[in-house]
């Protein structure tokens, strides 16, 4: 986590029209997918709907509509892959916040799914979430090659599962119970946070048809970006608002979870944050204006507010 003295290209762009628009194509998505039936499982897509449409910032779809930019990979079909990372990161807020979890009873400033409805249903719309994620990027919509159709599949699956996001869970859950050190909490958070970000960057490679060793420097990016935005999350869990960002906070801290901010201290984790931002931001010199997006991610994933 050292930066570089190479310059730092400006991130100018104002994120909030791009966002707004990623939402509401992503919305669009989820209500064509999620029509509700008229039969007993109606229950299930009502709660799928009410975790997946009109919440989150779609960092992630955002994030993999930029990296598809780079390869001039056709926006309808990145949206899907932005779809489906969307569908896992849902099911795993769902999860995540289960009794048996954290046990969270807001999310995205309203009742979590399991206070909603309740804990079956919420289970059910999660695991149906993760499917949905697998069979959006399985068709042939997301892509005419097979080959890139089943390697974007294997990527967000080692993603998600315990070599990424559901072990960085599982760590999380033993933190409780054992004192980590920065390293520690950085190769959780690696898994946690950073291993489907990393999956944003990596499927618009795949979608390029760009071979693995010309994806070392966005992978790089989104090591950097993902660290950078867990690290905003534990000064939001520390010193930020509910109001603001539209769950509890100070769960970390009540739970003696130790992360960034209890590790360094405030100020150190916000010089960390920037640090890792001016980072990210260097892996994109070889590219020119159409990488101004992720320059601009960046940014956003230290300095938001919620």
């Amino acid at each position: 986590m050292t930066a570089t003295d190479a310059p730092v290209a400006d991130a100018a762009i104002d994120l909030r029209p791009a966002l707004a628009q990623v939402s509401d194509e992503i919305d669009r998505l989820f209500g064509a997918l999620l029509a509700v039936p008229p039969d007993p499982r109606s229950k299930l897509y009502e709660a799928m709907r009410y975790a997946a449409i009109g919440g989150g910032k779609r960092l992630r779809p955002l994030l993999v509509l930029a990296a598809s930019s780079l390869f001039h990979v056709d926006r309808q079909r990145a949206l899907r892959v932005g779809l489906a990372v969307e569908c896992i990161h849902v099911y795993s807020l769902i999860h995540d916040d289960l009794p048996s979890m954290d046990d969270d009873d807001l999310r995205r400033g309203k009742p979590t799914v399991h206070r909603a409805f309740d804990e079956a249903t919420a289970i059910l719309a999660g695991d149906s979430l993760h499917a949905l994620a697998f069979e959006v990027l399985a068709d042939e919509a997301t892509h005419e090659d097979p080959f890139v159709r089943a390697e974007l599949i294997a990527e967000l699956a080692r993603a998600s599962g315990p070599s990424g996001m559901a072990g960085g869970q599982m760590m999380d859950l033993a933190a409780e119970e054992t004192q980590l050190d920065i390293a520690a909490v950085t190769r959780l958070q690696q898994l946690k946070t950073g291993a489907l970000i990393g999956f944003c960057l990596e499927a618009g490679a795949i979608m390029g048809r760009t071979p693995p060793e010309g994806r070392t420097r966005l992978r790089g990016y989104a090591r950097d970006v993902g660290l950078a935005f867990q690290i905003t999350d534990d000064l939001l869990d520390f010193e930020g608002e509910e109001a603001k960002t539209g769950k509890r906070v100070g769960k970390d801290r009540a739970a003696g979870k130790e992360t960034f901010v209890s590790l360094l201290g405030a100020d150190r984790a916000r010089q960390q944050a920037a640090m890792l931002v001016a980072q990210a931001t260097e892996y994109l010199q070889p590219y020119g204006a159409e990488a101004d997006l992720l320059r601009a991610i960046a940014r956003f994933a230290a300095e938001r507010d919620h």
